[in-house]
Parts: structure tokens; sequence; C-alpha cells
């Protein structure tokens, strides 16, 4: 059995915006991205249409350099699509069903020594087994992105996914919808993480920053500065968790991951939709971080 480095699963779609503008997404394709731009050459799982878009997804990931051997094609359903709206600044996603990435099926011989995966792409029993099967072949961390969007989500499921987590991200709407005790804050993040037996958790809050808590009792918090340029919030969650994925895979320091996931999030969104094809916009955080891409 081939043993990959960091394995992301889900969804790949395009972001269809009010102003007509089509940008291509998905929370797992975002983090893809990002730590292909960081020099992670991840293996993406997921599944696209037999479709000008499938091919516009295929396109976009060889040119900027993606394995694409994690794709596959699907002749009965189409490539990923999401209209979004934005209602008092925030994003209101209508998101099609069925599409491809709820049929992706399981890679011939594959185990991954990290693999992140959301909850969107569980939705269909496909996707939710094929997940099943890559956590079987023992993965050192599960990092889960919890993605709450209406309707697609049932709260036992998303537990039970939370349940085989290493790592868990979240904000704190999420939090709330699914562990709703009268504990706030960080007393229901501990509490949160101790019951589902986690090593880690990240919750994110919006403009109020993030923290980061481990079982063996780190805690960290972090707040973005206050002058950022805000164009839109797509893809900040996004941002965060790969960097996030980043300092796991690199052994950063829990803090220190935290600081260069708030600063990498922050200058995302100073730009429409959730991902950059420009390389030289990831550039002075590969010569901060000292990484190699």
């Amino acid at each position: 059995m081939k043993r990959l480095g960091l394995c992301i699963f889900g969804e790949v779609l395009f972001d269809h915006f009010p102003d007509g503008k089509r940008v291509l997404g998905g929370a797992p394709f975002n983090v893809a991205w990002h730590l292909q731009a960081f020099g992670q050459v991840p293996y993406f799982i997921s599944r696209v249409g037999d479709d000008p878009e499938g091919e516009a997804v295929h396109t976009a990931m060889r040119d900027w350099g993606m394995n694409t051997d994690g794709m596959q094609t699907d002749t009965q359903h189409p490539t990923g699509r999401v209209s979004i709206q934005f209602i008092d600044g925030e994003p209101v996603y209508d998101i099609v069903e069925p599409c491809a990435y709820d049929m992706i099926e399981q890679p011939a011989a594959v185990a991954c020594r990290l693999l992140y995966h959301g909850s969107l792409a569980l939705r269909d029993a496909i996707s939710k087994q094929t997940v099943e099967s890559l956590r079987d072949c023992k993965p050192d961390t599960v990092f889960v992105d919890v993605n709450l969007r209406p309707p697609w989500w049932q709260r036992e499921q998303v537990l039970a996914m939370v349940q085989e987590a290493h790592w868990v991200k979240l904000n704190t709407d999420e939090l709330d919808l699914l562990y709703p005790l009268e504990e706030a804050g960080a007393a229901k993040a501990a509490s949160f993480l101790a019951e589902y037996g986690l090593q880690g958790l990240v919750l994110t809050r919006g403009s109020e920053g993030a923290e980061v808590m481990t079982a063996s009792g780190d805690h960290f918090e972090i707040q973005p500065e206050a002058d950022i340029e805000v164009v839109d919030t797509v893809g900040a969650g996004d941002a965060f968790a790969s960097v996030m994925i980043l300092g796991l895979a690199n052994n950063w320091a829990l803090d220190l991951t935290l600081q260069r996931a708030q600063a990498f999030a922050s200058k995302l969104v100073g730009n429409r939709g959730a991902t950059v094809c420009d390389t030289a916009f990831y550039q002075p955080f590969i010569n901060e971080w000292s990484l190699v891409a």
C-alpha cells in the first residue's frame, strides 16, 4: 500500500458570486491549493463531472503544479456548484445536490500520514464510506474541519465524525449547534475536546480571532490586526486550516502555528474568493516561515 503524506479529501466546486464572477473553491480544495503553494504537495482526493467545469478543475490543478492522481471523473453527476449571496456582509450558500463530489470512490491502495476532511462531502453515503475506508488505514492524524451548511448536515453524523478525529476545527456558531451546553467560551470548548477525546481543538471567532487548545493543557489565543482590509470572508477558515495543517506537518510550536494561521487568513480576506492564483501572494509567507516552495 502506498503511504502518502497529506491527504485532503472532499469537495471541489465553483463558487458563483452575485457579480457574475466564478471562482474555483470548496473547503478541501482550498486547503489543498494553499498547501501546494506552501510546497507540501498534498494528495487531493475528489471527483468532478465529465463537463467543462470538471476539465477546468483539472487544468487549474495542473497549472498550479498539483498532483491530480486522486481525482476521479463522474459521467453521471456534474461538477460541484455553489451560488453565494452576501447578507449583512456574511456569505449565504446555495449548494447544488447531487454532484460529483458526493460520489467519491475509494482510491486504490492509499494510506495517509495526515487525513483532512470536512463534513459537507460526507452528506452522501458513497463519499462517507470512502472516508471511513481511509480512516481504517490508520493515519497518524485525522484533521476534521467542520462546515455546517444547512440543510446538508445532521448533528449525530457530524459528532460521529468528530469522535473519529484527532484534531477538529470549527467556529463558535458550529460549536453551539453541535454542543448546546450552558457553558460558554473556552469552558465549552474544553468540555467538547475532553468529551470527544480529541488531541486538539481549533476554535475560530471570525473578526475576534481564534484559539487552540490541546488535551495536554496547551491553550493559546490570537486576534487579527485591527486595520486589515476585508473584501469578503469566503475561504478565510480554509486558509486558517491550511496553515494549522502546515504547522502540524512541520512540527511548529502551537502558538507559532496559530499566529501564522491568523496572519495568512487575515491576508486572504483582502481578496475576492477563496483561492489566489498568484504565487507572489504566498512568497512573503514562504520567506518568513523558511519554507521550500
